[in-house]
C-alpha cells in the first residue's frame, strides 16, 4: 500500500498563510485548494463557471470551513488578474502563495496547426502564468513570513508526444521560466516550485469542447465527440486530485524546487538521459569554455543560496 495523503499532515507548516489558486473549481486546481483547506490556509480561488463554483462552496461546507474568496477569471484577462491580485490582499491584508495552474489540454498535429491554436494554448498555458506572477508577485514580496509559488506545468514539460505539439511547448516554456524565476525568487526568501503532474482524474479531456469563439480558425480536424470521449475514459484511471494537492503541499514544505507526483515516469527519464549523454560530443572543450560553465554552475549554487546574481558574475 502507498502512502495516505492528508493536507492535515502540514498544518504546523501553512496555518494561517493566504493561497490564491487559479483554475481552483475543478480537477487538479481543486485538489490543490482542499489539501490547502486541510493544511489551515486561507484561500482565494479563482472560477469561470458557477455550478462548479458552487460544488466547491459546498465542499466547504461540509467540512466546517470558511468559504473561499472566489474570484471569476479568464487567466488570459491581465486587467481582470491585477484586480483579482487587489480583491485578495485588500481581503486578506497579505497574500502569501500563489498556485498558476489553470490550462487547457488541447492536441492535434502540430503541422496543421493555425495561428489560432497557437494563440489559444499558449495564451492560457505560458500566458496565464506570466499574468499570475506579474500580478501577484509584487504583493507576495511586500508579505511577511512563508511563501512560495508554484508553477503546475505537466510531465508534457519533459516529454512529448505526437499530438501534442503545442501543448508540450507551453509546458516547456513554464518549466523553463519556473526553473529561472526560483533562483531570482530565493534571495527575497519566496520559494518556488515546478509541478509536472501526469495521469490525474480530471476532465481536462473536454478543453477542446470549450475553445472560445476569439480563436475558432483551427487548423485541427474536429474531433469526433465518440473519440474524445473514449479518450477521456483514460484519465478515469489517473491520480486522485487531492493525493496531487498533497504532494504539492510536501514539496513545498520541503522547499522542492521539482515536484513529481507520478512514480511511473522513472523509466521515460532514463531513456531521456541516455539519449542526452550519447548526443555529447566525444571531445575535449577548450579551457576557456570550461571555465565559463563552471562560473555559471557557481551562480546558479549562489543564486538558490539566496545570493542576488548579476551580468558580471558569469564572466
Amino acid at each position: 500500500m502507498g502512502k495516505t495523503w492528508n493536507g492535515a499532515d502540514y498544518r504546523d507548516q501553512w496555518a494561517g498563510r493566504v493561497a490564491f489558486v487559479t483554475g481552483a473549481v475543478t480537477g487538479i486546481g481543486l485538489g490543490v485548494a482542499q489539501a490547502f483547506a486541510d493544511a489551515g490556509m486561507q484561500l482565494a480561488l479563482s472560477y469561470r463557471n458557477e455550478d462548479d463554483r458552487a460544488a466547491t462552496a459546498e465542499w466547504f461546507a461540509q467540512k466546517g470551513y470558511a468559504e473561499p474568496l472566489f474570484i471569476k477569471l479568464d487567466v488570459t484577462d491581465r486587467d481582470g488578474f491585477a484586480r483579482a491580485a487587489d480583491k485578495v490582499v485588500q481581503h486578506f491584508g497579505e497574500v502569501h502563495v500563489l498556485v498558476n495552474n489553470a490550462g487547457v489540454s488541447v492536441f492535434g498535429p502540430t503541422d496543421e496547426a493555425s495561428y489560432d491554436d497557437y494563440d489559444w494554448i499558449m495564451g492560457v498555458n505560458f500566458g496565464g502564468v506570466v499574468n499570475g506572477l506579474v500580478s501577484f508577485l509584487p504583493r507576495i514580496k511586500a508579505s511577511q513570513g512563508r511563501r512560495h509559488v508554484v508553477n503546475i506545468a505537466s510531465m508534457a514539460a519533459f516529454l512529448p508526444g505526437p499530438q501534442a505539439g503545442i501543448y508540450t511547448a507551453s509546458k516547456f516554456a513554464v518549466r523553463g521560466l519556473t526553473e529561472s524565476l526560483r533562483y531570482n525568487l530565493a534571495p527575497h526568501g519566496i520559494g518556488c516550485s515546478l509541478c509536472c503532474p501526469a495521469l490525474t482524474r480530471t476532465n481536462a479531456w473536454k478543453s477542446a469542447q470549450k475553445r472560445p469563439d476569439a480563436f475558432a480558425d483551427s487548423g485541427f480536424a474536429p474531433t469526433p465527440d465518440a473519440v474524445l470521449e473514449q479518450f477521456g475514459t483514460a484519465f478515469e484511471e489517473g491520480m486522485d486530485p487531492y493525493e496531487v494537492g498533497c504532494k504539492i503541499l510536501a514539496g513545498m514544505t520541503q522547499q522542492d524546487g521539482l515536484i513529481l507526483t507520478h512514480p511511473e515516469h522513472g523509466p521515460d527519464f532514463e531513456e531521456l538521459h541516455e539519449k542526452m549523454m550519447a548526443a555529447l560530443p566525444v571531445e575535449d572543450a577548450p579551457p576557456g569554455r570550461l571555465h565559463i560553465e563552471e562560473l555559471r554552475r557557481k551562480a546558479m549554487r549562489d543564486a538558490e543560496a539566496g545570493l542576488i546574481i548579476k551580468l558580471d558574475d558569469l564572466t
